[in-house]
């Protein structure tokens, strides 16, 4: 059996427009605070150690208000403006075709991974898909790869597995549960430790089958 695991934000599909919409909305409405942008939102995300709601609202700690009301206003705007990258729906379906196990694991939450999923019309491709809110601790730890690999009956010594993504917790997750990772530069992140290096989604064909 061949399994890859792909993670979402980054790797997938760019969602980084509609979370800075929400993030900004938030600032405003509680804080009255200017917007900040994409880049600077997308790389406060993917660092190793960061406290985000500094970070973003000038708090401490996560606020009730601010959760609850980030999370109404993100699962409207989650699906206005994603996009699947280049070449990314046709490499998912030569890999189902050719009888590829494919999940995602994301460090967002699951219903929003759904939701996003669902809007571009490749949710139904996925054996798996799981959110941060589904385990103890996110990636780079890999509680999230081993429910996958548990869903599939993985047995190191007969299967083949690959984690896709686009950032260092992604690569780390992968050396964390001993599978090998493959770094994809189109996403938030052109560079990181990695096992195998690609430049376009079609490139994973080349490693997988």
């Amino acid at each position: 059996m061949k399994i890859v695991i792909f993670d979402m934000d980054g790797t997938l599909l760019d969602s980084q427009k509609d979370i800075t919409i929400s993030v900004n909305y938030i600032r405003d409405l509680h804080y009255n605070l200017p917007p900040l942008s994409e880049a600077f939102i997308v790389e406060a995300i993917n660092m190793d150690v960061r406290n985000l709601p500094k970070l973003f609202y000038g708090t401490e700690n996560y606020e009730e208000q601010d959760k609850n009301v980030f999370e109404i206003h993100y699962a409207l705007q989650c699906t206005q403006n994603p996009y699947l990258y280049n070449g990314i729906k046709e490499t998912l379906e030569k890999l189902v075709q050719a009888g590829v196990k494919i999940s995602v694991a994301t460090n967002a939450p699951t219903p929003f991974a759904l939701r996003i999923l669902k809007s571009l019309n490749i949710a139904d491709m996925f054996d798996v898909i799981i959110g941060a809110d589904e385990v103890k601790v996110s990636k780079p730890n890999p509680e999230m790869l081993y429910k996958i690999l548990n869903h599939y009956n993985y047995d190191v010594l007969k299967d083949s597995v690959w984690m896709v993504g686009d950032n260092s917790k992604d690569m780390q997750s992968a050396d964390n549960a001993k599978i090998d990772s493959i770094f994809a530069t189109w996403g938030f992140s052109p560079d990181g430790t990695h096992h195998t290096l690609i430049n376009a989604p079609h490139e994973i064909l080349d490693i997988v089958l």
